[in-house]
């Protein structure tokens, strides 16, 4: 085992990080940049290093930096957490010339992986559903066009080197696709340093549904079910709940062992995930892999009590999985609401400013990652996350309940400082979400019924 590990990360998942290596003995060493000098982790950690200024291009996405930090602490590890660089295969490359160990997948299969175009091909081959779309990146407009028209509209526009939900245009009309696609690159260009694009069908009404994979360097691979991620903004997850409601027993076990044929398949190791579309007439097709740690793992932790924080510490160290697949079990549900620094009447811009109040709720089985805390500063620099709000609960309907009591017992106060917790309530109240029969469209169908029920300035 290791006996330091640095986190090359901030937020509420750089102290996710921290507290998992406190309880496995491992001395913590957090990173923080000027903007963030007061920050929980800085506090927290067994030792904390000054990277850079605020932009996160001079401190957190900095590889000289992060390596030299791990260089004068003394860390024989580096966990990346997610955003920033835990799915750059460069990055993990250079911690192994380093000799320090990278705590996620090998740069090979990252590279491979990361390019989204390329992972299609190898999951396809892997005997995996995949959309109808471009085999490999496209290479002018004209192919758009053409791939398009073979494909049939819906269609959407993705970037090779894209995540976070960024990087994506859904084109309708044939006429609307030059744009898009000139639009799409240079925003991919500008975000991701990789101008590259993929087209692949668009599915209406569809659901997101995604699968938590460990793999060990012994040979094992396990699932740990599904998580629903269907309620988002701009591609980009807000509420998540474990295990996807209504789904088939039988497509969730398909759906499951897919993901685990897959990670195999490319020789994976140590925590990932396989996002599916799930169509109206229950047809799952695999969108992309994340080799790294999710936002959502929390709810996963909930229903099966597994740390995959943990485990991913362990198969870094060379050491098996802690857990069989016999010995996953799915108790009750839980539910993860994301309390961003957002205003929703204003399409969930971003919204920073000092908190001068910060009251987590509390109370049974409700458990809240974050970093967040009264005289804290949310600046622009980075993203709005402020906390995640997880409850667990022997139902469905009890669990609703329990989130709702919490979001209601949340308080956050700041100066200019709006939050996502009145949207986050209204969309558990909503009748489609009550059911289980939402679908990533949901965000939008709340705001259209709004236009027509009630002033703009009522909203969320």
């Amino acid at each position: 085992m290791f006996s330091s590990v640095l986190i090359a990360n901030r937020g509420e998942i750089a102290l996710r990080i921290a507290r998992a290596c406190h309880e496995l003995g491992i001395r913590s060493v957090a990173v923080y940049s000027t903007a963030d000098r007061d920050s929980a982790v800085v506090r927290f950690a067994d030792e904390a290093v000054h990277i850079g200024p605020a932009p996160a291009k001079s401190s957190y996405l900095s590889i000289p930096a992060i390596i030299e930090a791990a260089r004068l602490s003394g860390a024989q590890a580096i966990h990346p957490g997610y955003g920033f660089l835990s799915e750059d295969p460069d990055f993990a490359d250079i911690c192994a010339a380093s000799g320090i160990t990278f705590i996620g997948p090998s740069p090979e299969v990252m590279l491979r992986l990361g390019d989204k175009a390329a992972a299609r091909t190898a999951m396809h081959e892997a005997g995996l559903p995949v959309l109808p779309g471009s085999s490999t990146a496209l290479t002018t407009s004209a192919e758009a066009k053409e791939t398009a028209q073979q494909t049939g509209y819906p269609v959407i526009l993705k970037a090779v080197a894209g995540g976070g939900g960024r990087g994506m245009a859904v084109v309708r009309d044939p006429d609307e696709l030059l744009t898009a696609y000139r639009e799409t690159r240079a925003h991919a260009r500008a975000v991701f340093g990789d101008d590259r694009l993929y087209l692949e069908k668009y599915v209406d009404d569809a659901r997101h549904v995604e699968v938590q994979v460990l793999c060990d360097r012994h040979g094992s691979a396990i699932h740990l079910g599904e998580r629903d991620c269907s309620v988002q903004r701009r591609h980009q997850k807000l509420l998540e709940e474990a295990p996807a409601p209504h789904l088939p027993e039988g497509l969730r076990a398909e759906m499951c062992e897919a993901a685990v044929r897959g990670a195999r398949a490319v020789g994976y190791e140590g925590a990932g995930t396989f996002e599916f579309v799930v169509t109206p007439s229950h047809e799952f097709y695999l969108m992309e892999i994340n080799c790294r740690l999710q936002v959502e793992h929390p709810v996963t932790e909930m229903v099966t009590g597994i740390d995959v924080v943990r485990e991913q510490i362990l198969v870094a160290a060379g050491l098996p999985l802690s857990v069989r697949q016999a010995d996953v079990t799915t108790r009750g549900v839980a539910v993860e609401c994301r309390v961003n620094a957002e205003d929703p009447d204003r399409d969930f811009a971003p919204t920073p400013g000092l908190l001068y109040e910060f009251v987590p709720p509390g109370g049974p089985f409700v458990r809240v990652d974050t970093h967040s805390y009264s005289g804290w500063r949310v600046g622009p620099d980075y993203d709005s996350l402020l906390a995640k709000a997880v409850v667990w609960a022997p139902d469905r309907p009890q669990a609703m309940a329990r989130m709702d009591r919490a979001l209601e017992e949340f308080r956050v106060g700041g100066e200019g400082v709006r939050t996502t917790i009145g949207f986050l309530r209204r969309a558990l109240s909503h009748p489609e979400f009550r059911a289980g029969r939402h679908t990533t469209g949901l965000v939008a169908k709340m705001a259209a019924e709004e236009e027509l029920g009630s002033s703009a300035t009522d909203r969320f």
